[in-house]
């Protein structure tokens, strides 16, 4: 649904969606399904591409996402999309091996494959997927649907497989399965998040703390913006940063460009500027992820605006990976009051996360409106972006 002045796009609510996969289950596989399982989408608040260089992250979970109805089904792994064009792709527990299976289907099969390489093999499986996040938009949707079929496959088969190593293993699928070489953050956050909460994660260390996020509570909205332009993480562009990253870090003599935290001044010894820039922006983007996560703890939420902004300055002048619609959202929004804004997820494409005083968010939306129909572009989805929890069994 296309927004205007003082609309906001409404999210199916978990029940509605369960019966709806539930239904899709039952008319795809002929039986009622032993149980529902959903994850949600996230926004990253603060720290863009720090995770794969073992910095630190700041994600809260969404309250859309992905849910998957399963059962237990002969010797293979099925599944079938409702947003794939409802095609159902089996492959045999024994066969999958990173290659196999590539589109969509490798997201969920590569699931299954990650738990069974590290020894928990699940049996076979009917799962039935439907989802109220957008794909592409750089909400995290693969790493929801990894998560949501990782849950359902630990419960149905009693794998004993704890949530953090759930993440890695999801995290694995999709590097190694999918062939998109993002890090950890995305599942952690589907995984581990709590409501009214963000998430601050060492990417290192795996260490982990729940810091209070409660917009509302301090007379503030987050917003997300959908720019409608998408994305792939692995279309190369996103692996090519990655690669700048090691590169420098190696030129650099460290073992990620997380050691150089709390000394940035050390960037400026990289003679490629390309390489530079590159650097620097994780190096800067670390340190605003921990003055975030300090500001959130003294209850300071729209201290952070400033921090949002200059993140998204560094991601689009150094780290290079904005896009004209996510550069038009940010700074419309600015003009109309918001606190801070920001494109999150891995760039290229996706949305834009905005901090702005609840009573200026429909002025907001009208401005980024307004901006979008000036330059001819199909119009931006905005919705509410509420801290929510991590993935869970809804029926």
């Amino acid at each position: 649904m296309s927004l205007s002045s003082g609309e906001r796009e409404s999210a199916v609510s978990p029940g509605d969606l369960a019966d709806r996969v539930t239904e899709d289950y039952a008319v795809q596989f002929g039986e009622q399904p032993e149980g529902v399982w959903f994850a949600p989408g996230r926004v990253n608040l603060i720290g863009e591409h720090t995770d794969y260089n073992g910095g630190f992250v700041l994600p809260f979970a969404l309250s859309t996402g992905v849910a998957v109805a399963a059962g237990r089904d002969g010797a293979g792994i099925t599944v079938w999309s409702r947003q794939r064009g409802g095609r159902a792709v089996t492959a045999p527990g024994d066969d999958l091996v990173p290659g196999a299976v590539g589109g969509w289907a490798a997201y969920p099969l590569g699931m299954a494959w990650a738990l069974a390489a590290a020894g928990y093999p699940p049996g076979g499986t009917a799962i039935a997927i439907d989802a109220d996040l957008a794909i592409g938009a750089g909400l995290s949707s693969s790493a929801a649907l990894e998560c949501a079929v990782g849950l359902a496959l630990a419960e149905l088969h009693g794998l004993a497989v704890t949530r953090p190593e759930l993440a890695a293993l999801a995290s694995r699928a999709e590097n190694e399965f999918a062939g998109a070489p993002t890090g950890i953050m995305d599942q952690s956050a589907a995984l581990l998040c709590r409501a009214g909460h963000a998430l601050l994660l060492d990417c290192r260390s795996g260490a982990a703390q729940d810091v209070p996020l409660d917009p509302g509570a301090v007379g503030l909205t987050l917003l997300v913006i959908d720019t409608g332009v998408r994305h792939a993480l692995n279309d190369g562009r996103y692996a090519a940063r990655r690669r700048s990253c090691e590169e420098a870090a190696r030129a650099l003599g460290v073992a990620s460009l997380r050691d150089l935290t709390d000394c940035p001044e050390a960037v400026s010894e990289l003679a490629d500027p390309e390489l530079r820039r590159r650097a620097r922006h994780v190096v800067t983007e670390n340190r605003r992820v921990l003055a975030a996560a300090e500001l959130l703890r003294r209850g300071e939420l729209a201290a952070v605006g400033p921090l949002l902004t200059d993140s998204h300055a560094s991601l689009r002048d150094d780290f290079e990976i904005s896009w004209p619609h996510a550069d038009v959202t940010v700074d419309s929004a600015l003009a109309a009051g918001a606190a801070g804004a920001r494109m999150t997820g891995g760039g290229f494409g996706g949305s834009v996360i905005a901090l702005v005083p609840a009573g200026q968010a429909d002025q907001v939306t009208a401005a980024i409106a307004g901006a979008f129909a000036r330059e001819g572009w199909p119009p931006a989805r905005v919705m509410p972006a509420v801290p929510s929890p991590s993935g869970r069994r809804l029926r």
